[in-house]
């Protein structure tokens, strides 16, 4: 309820969530009108600097154009490394040997890789600068309740502020207060997995390569960052994550060793690894009546392809595409119509990614000699089938068809 006598601030959107997803769509809707959009974005974190972060992301080419076309890649592309080629095993953890089964290698158009590593901190970091320089309205607050009117909606801050919009937009995360109020449901389920976080310093080059090792226990990957350094993530059943977790560092290292191997020379722990865990969750649906989920608050997915927040920047460049042509036509930047094109644009995709990384993990977490066989066959199959290969690569670069920020240019 609006306090009698109280008049609400104005805003065109407000935005719930200060991370990658939020301060990457207001950057996006601030360039859609030139400026003139007055952006919003409330997250408590807002109080403090960034936290140090030892998650990297890796990023398809189209993500990393979309950077560009903010104006943040460049702040960024010291910390980042390009990923040059990628290399699949399937093994158990004491074989001595990790047969190759699937290799990866290649560039979308002129030299640009396929991906680029990118850690989060930096991506905040750039993010939360450029937002500052161009204008959006950051706020140390939560956003506490809305209600829904039929050409605004009235939101309630944590500071009890009142703020007139024409759309919220949660990039809230996986738990979504934001979602939860607009009473949107969700199909979830545990794998009952977590993923095991760290940076690793090796003697010898990695040349860009990444690689990621299905164990029956969950998948490991290793990506490449600056310098003889690598991100981990490891896919580890709950069940021993306290005991892993628990070792002293030398008797952890040992455990990343025996999964890492010794190719690239002795390893060293930059920090102590931190464990999610590991879900899936999709919103019934991506859109209410003035309120879009976007990334996290929208779709949670396997890490096992790292294509969470390549899903959620492309979120953000289909939903600013479609809120830019609203401005320049004067028209409500919260239309039903628009947000349902929003939600079509995107739900497929979505689906069939979520599908994929939940089957690939089901099908190569766990050591039945059947499945084994079986999976390893076909992934030396698609190894001997170029053209099958260079579709999975293309699918990093965006098409004519993509949105345009996904191509590299403005709005």
């Amino acid at each position: 309820m609006i306090p009698p006598g109280q008049s609400p601030e104005r805003a065109a959107i407000v935005i719930g969530g200060g991370g990658l997803a939020g301060l990457t769509l207001a950057l996006a809707l601030r360039q859609a009108a030139g400026g003139r959009l007055k952006v919003v974005v409330c997250d408590p974190a807002f109080a403090t600097p960034p936290r140090p972060d030892d998650r990297a992301f890796a990023l398809a080419a189209g993500g990393k154009r979309m950077f560009e076309a903010l104006g943040v890649w460049d702040r960024v592309a010291p910390q980042a490394e390009p990923i040059r080629d990628m290399v699949i095993t399937d093994s158990r953890l004491n074989d001595p040997v990790r047969p190759v089964f699937l290799t990866f290698a290649g560039e979308v158009d002129d030299g640009e890789p396929f991906a680029s590593m990118a850690p989060q901190g930096a991506l905040i970091r750039a993010l939360r600068e450029e937002a500052e320089r161009v204008g959006v309205d950051m706020r140390a607050v939560a956003i506490k309740d809305f209600v829904t009117g039929p050409a605004r909606i009235t939101i309630t801050l944590s500071d009890d502020t009142l703020m007139d919009a024409q759309l919220l937009c949660a990039c809230d995360g996986g738990p979504s207060p934001i979602r939860r109020m607009a009473k949107i449901d969700v199909v979830r389920w545990s794998y009952d997995q977590s993923g095991i976080v760290t940076t690793i310093a090796h003697e010898r080059p990695h040349h860009g390569r990444a690689e990621e090792h299905f164990l029956p226990s969950g998948p490991f990957a290793t990506l490449p960052l600056p310098g003889n350094e690598s991100s981990i993530v490891w896919s580890e059943r709950n069940e021993n994550i306290d005991a892993l977790l628990s070792l002293d560092d030398e008797d952890l290292l040992a455990e990343i060793e025996k999964r890492f191997g010794l190719k690239l020379g002795r390893l060293t722990m930059k920090a102590r690894p931190k464990a999610w865990p590991l879900n899936f969750q999709m919103a019934r649906r991506f859109v209410a009546p003035r309120v879009a989920l976007v990334g996290d608050s929208a779709h949670v997915i396997h890490p096992i392809a790292g294509q969470g927040l390549n899903l959620g920047l492309e979120d953000i460049a289909v939903l600013a595409e479609l809120i830019a042509e609203q401005a320049a036509l004067g028209l409500d930047l919260g239309d039903i119509d628009m947000l349902e094109t929003y939600e079509r644009a995107r739900r497929t995709p979505t689906v069939a990614m979520a599908a994929v990384t939940d089957g690939l993990n089901r099908l190569f977490s766990n050591d039945n000699p059947a499945l084994r066989a079986l999976r390893d066959f076909g992934l030396g199959l698609v190894d001997r089938l170029p053209s099958l290969k260079n579709r999975f690569i293309q699918e990093a670069a965006a098409s004519a068809q993509s949105p345009r920020l996904l191509r590299g240019l403005p709005l």
